[in-house]
């Protein structure tokens, strides 16, 4: 972003803001952090970044933090005590009229609702109106450059190769006789990841049956399952390439641990991915005709679709989340009309999942595929799921 000032500022006086106040303390906004390119900095103390739509920018920072700070465009202010620090802010902030901040009325999108209440009120105190800085967040700090897509389609065909590796190595234990398990499918991917490279910020999902219906099951030596012949697999993993700007990949695909899956299973199945597909195509449209597109909107077609097939109170999550360099769930607009309202639009250059499930007492099935929406449409790396793997000997 600081490569970026004037595009800020002209972004800012266009929406008719007075500027963007970035603000922190002790790592609880990470928005901030990565704006202002503080990863591994120690900073204890409260600091204020001040872009104007007019003017130079500002930073406010605590007399002892000052050479902590990396060089920043713009004047630099110190303060010491408290009375100081409301003083500098309120000169800093004169005459601005409004200010965008990692705020959301009503905690609306939680995800960019980092800056405490009580810190917003001081803002407020000092004349200016506080609105959130979610839409400029996502144009300057989630939308990937090449490099960035780049990387996430090379750890999109990394981590389809480590789910083909998973799925071998069940059917190879099915056709000995000797059953594996969720653990030590996880620690297949886990060490496909480790040869080629990739990071993750947490193992993967295998889940078999039962455990497939919870949506953030994790496998642990007290609860993981065999996986044997007849049995339901459900795969999520997620991992990037490791340098901080590489960009995750995040994929789920089903498999039946046998010839084929039950009549009920493939029903399930075929509802979701015919889903997955139908929140692809809204966005297709959407692009196609260059008229915005929010991700409520998507999730509620998706929804629809799911509900009109009598399984509406079965998809228990969003339909998808940004995805980012950080984590795989990042900063920009989530496919989201239940947990959320997600009113942000799903502009070129972002990457988010698409993945609805349906979850049961005895099975679940989730399908999610990442999408890049790059000038010329939506794209997806490393193919989907259009049927259900079969891993009989």
């Amino acid at each position: 972003m600081l490569e970026a000032i004037e595009s800020v500022q002209e972004d800012l006086a266009a929406r008719g803001l007075g500027g963007w106040l970035l603000y922190d303390f002790k790592g609880q906004n990470p928005t901030a952090q990565t704006a202002m390119g503080l990863g591994g900095r120690m900073l204890t103390r409260r600091w204020f970044y001040l872009v104007p739509a007019r003017g130079t920018p500002v930073l406010l920072v605590h007399a002892i933090e000052r050479g902590s700070f990396p060089p920043v465009p713009g004047e630099v202010r110190a303060y010491a005590g408290w009375t100081t620090l409301r003083a500098e802010l309120e000169s800093v902030l004169r005459g601005l009229g409004s200010v965008a901040m990692e705020y959301c009325e009503l905690g609306a999108i939680p995800y960019l609702s980092r800056v405490d209440a009580g810190t917003v009120e001081l803002v407020r105190a000092c004349g200016v109106q506080v609105v959130s800085s979610a839409e400029i967040v996502q144009h300057f700090l989630c939308r990937l450059d090449e490099w960035q897509r780049a990387s996430h389609e090379r750890a999109c065909v990394k981590v389809h190769a480590a789910k083909d590796e998973a799925f071998g190595h069940v059917a190879q234990r099915l056709a000995a006789g000797t059953p594996t398990s969720e653990l030590e499918v996880q620690a297949v991917v886990t060490e496909s990841f480790r040869r080629q490279g990739l990071v993750t910020d947490h193992p993967c999902i295998a889940a078999v049956n039962e455990h497939a219906g919870d949506p953030h099951y994790a496998p642990d030596a007290a609860r993981s399952l065999p996986v044997r012949k007849g049995d339901l697999l459900l795969l999520d993993l997620w991992a990037k390439e490791d340098h901080p700007r590489a960009v995750y990949a995040d994929i789920t695909w089903m498999a039946a641990a046998g010839a084929r899956a039950t009549d009920e299973q493939q029903r399930v199945f075929d509802i979701v991915r015919d889903a997955r597909d139908l929140g692809l195509e809204v966005v297709r449209r959407a692009h196609a005709a260059g008229t915005r597109i929010e991700g409520w909107q998507v999730d509620r077609a998706v929804r629809d679709f799911i509900a009109a097939r009598g399984f509406g109170d079965r998809f228990i999550h969003r339909t998808g989340h940004n995805i980012g360099a950080d984590s795989d769930h990042g900063d920009g607009a989530n496919v989201d009309d239940l947990e959320t309202h997600d009113t942000r639009p799903l502009v070129e250059g972002l990457c988010f999942s698409i993945e609805p499930g349906v979850y049961l007492p005895h099975f679940g099935v989730r399908s999610e595929i990442d999408v890049f929406l790059a000038a010329d449409g939506p794209e997806v790396y490393g193919g989907s799921q259009k049927e259900m793997v079969a891993l009989a000997p």
